[in-house]
């Protein structure tokens, strides 16, 4: 797909008409729509690492780092290009870029661990799991994938974020099947330890069985729930899990 760029003529339309149509049809229309070659987010990339070399961090550079942030780069990742380059271009030239970077990126400090923890998955978050926030201590996404046959949700939680003590009841078979696809969390069963969750393990909770399960203090956490066929199924939800017995997790 082109690159439409009209920020040439907008400024020097009438002074340099050849240099604003080279500009805006060349450098962007053909150089940067090549994405065959090469992704718009790897050019931001080097395009931003290039005028930070060049010490040129005025109104193109805060264009260009706008450019990068919409094409996929996130805060996390500006900060670690700039502090990797300033290594070959210059410290005070970071810190310059910095400053710019900072102001580009502020509005999304606070939705960037989110916008981080969907990339490293497959699966949407989803919306707020506003139906049963009466049943978590903090805040907790659901996105359905599949409700026939079996049903499948990928739940969310924001780190801290965990659910009730809770039972998957059924007068046969039921019960539940995690299985972790990002972040960090927990799962603990009524009387023992807590089991740490990462990407790739899979919790198998059968009838009857006290337990919660929710994301690290420090990390966002997502897993499928799949809810296991049987009779009479139904879910009983008990007491929150108490700060005191959640810090002990570490």
């Amino acid at each position: 797909m082109a690159v439409k760029q009209t920020a040439g003529r907008d400024a020097l339309g009438e002074f340099a008409p050849k240099f604003a149509q080279l500009n805006d049809d060349v450098l962007f229309g053909q150089v940067w729509s090549r994405e065959d070659k090469l992704s718009l987010r790897d050019r931001s990339l080097v395009t931003v690492v290039a005028l930070m070399a060049q010490g040129l961090v005025d109104s193109s550079f805060q264009y260009h780092l706008t450019t990068a942030r919409k094409n996929g780069i996130t805060r996390q990742e500006i900060a670690e290009i700039l502090t990797h380059a300033a290594f070959y271009a210059g410290w005070p030239k970071a810190w310059a870029a910095f400053r710019m970077a900072k102001e580009v990126w502020a509005e999304e400090a606070g939705d960037d661990g989110k916008a981080i923890h969907q990339q490293e998955m497959v699966f949407p978050i989803g919306a707020p799991n506003d139906g049963f926030a009466q049943f978590f201590v903090g805040r907790s996404y659901l996105q359905p994938l599949s409700t026939s046959q079996v049903g499948v949700y990928n739940v969310t939680f924001e780190p801290g974020c965990r659910n009730n003590w809770h039972i998957h009841q059924a007068e046969q078979g039921g019960g539940q099947v995690l299985l972790c696809v990002a972040g960090r969390g927990y799962y603990q069963e009524w009387g023992k330890q807590a089991r740490a969750l990462h990407p790739g393990d899979v919790v198998n909770i059968p009838a009857g069985v006290k337990h919660w399960h929710g994301a690290a203090p420090d990390s966002w956490f997502s897993h499928l729930a799949l809810e296991v066929p049987g009779e009479h199924c139904s879910n009983q939800w008990l007491e929150p899990v108490s700060d005191a017995e959640y810090s002990q997790l570490g």
